[in-house]
């Protein structure tokens, strides 16, 4: 064999090799935004694992729940910037771009991204139940002889004395909406206890805690009046961490009670 047909069959090997060696091209950035054809990662395990996930990265921001943190919305009231699996995949995967809301390791896994989606939608889960209540009647029931309108707010109409209840559905199932009607004072959150300031002139101003820190408080009133106090400038205060809303037991028939949790558990957004 002649010198040149050596160096043409070297060279004919050595594209051959390159060929089979070189990088494929980059399938993941096309296909990220999709979800799998088969949908596996929605499954318990995936959910428990999409969980760790969120709680580690993201728990910081949303709460370790997701019900909210330092800066970062609730997330157990639907997703304001995505309306689709694929659309929160990218958000989860890549953040929001100018805000403060970042994607989660870029270490992590698209399957880790996935199993957060799966993680979130668990929160908001929203399927059908079979309620015994008649849902019509409970909204009746919440405007007029369960006054509850006076302390809470759907949909921008009511009081600001009580929480927001306008997706309550979407954060409480029917046995904790039971529970809330029926024994309120069994798990008060601190953002509802109530204050009792006693000024230094010895009289008294009483409303539901909105701010506390080591030198200052605010509290807003039966009267929705907002109220201000230097903890230095008092005489005393309390905190008062049993529920303001008076428990349906006395009010309310059982019957009553399930067409009104039948109302409460509709309360939910239409889609995610």
């Amino acid at each position: 064999m002649s010198m040149r047909s050596l160096w043409s069959a070297v060279t004919l090997i050595l594209v051959a090799v390159l060929s089979l060696t070189a990088a494929p091209p980059d399938v993941s950035a096309q296909a990220r935004e999709e979800p799998p054809a088969d949908n596996v990662f929605t499954g318990e395990l995936d959910v428990q694992m999409g969980q760790r996930v969120f709680q580690q990265q993201c728990g910081r921001c949303h709460g370790e729940d997701g019900t909210g943190g330092e800066g970062g919305p609730d997330l157990t009231n639907g997703f304001r910037s995505a309306s689709t699996d694929e659309g929160l995949f990218k958000i989860v995967r890549e953040g929001i771009p100018n805000t403060q809301m970042v994607g989660i390791s870029r270490r992590s896994t698209d399957q880790s991204a996935w199993m957060v989606v799966a993680y979130l939608n668990s929160l908001n889960d929203t399927n059908d139940v079979d309620l015994p209540g008649n849902a019509a009647n409970g909204q009746q029931l919440y405007a007029g002889k369960g006054n509850c309108s006076g302390c809470h707010m759907v949909n921008g109409e009511g009081g600001r004395l009580g929480p927001d209840l306008s997706q309550v559905g979407n954060r409480r199932d029917p046995a904790e909406l039971v529970s809330d009607l029926r024994t309120p004072d069994q798990d008060v959150a601190p953002r509802w206890w109530t204050l009792r300031v006693t000024r230094a002139d010895g009289t008294v101003v009483q409303g539901l805690r909105m701010d506390e820190d080591t030198f200052s408080m605010r509290l807003m009133d039966d009267d929705e009046d907002l109220w201000s106090f230097s903890k230095r400038d008092v005489r005393s205060y309390d905190r008062i961490k049993t529920s303001t809303m008076p428990s349906v037991n006395a009010t309310l028939t059982d019957a009553e009670v399930d067409d009104l949790v039948a109302y409460l558990f509709s309360l939910r957004r239409e889609e995610i």
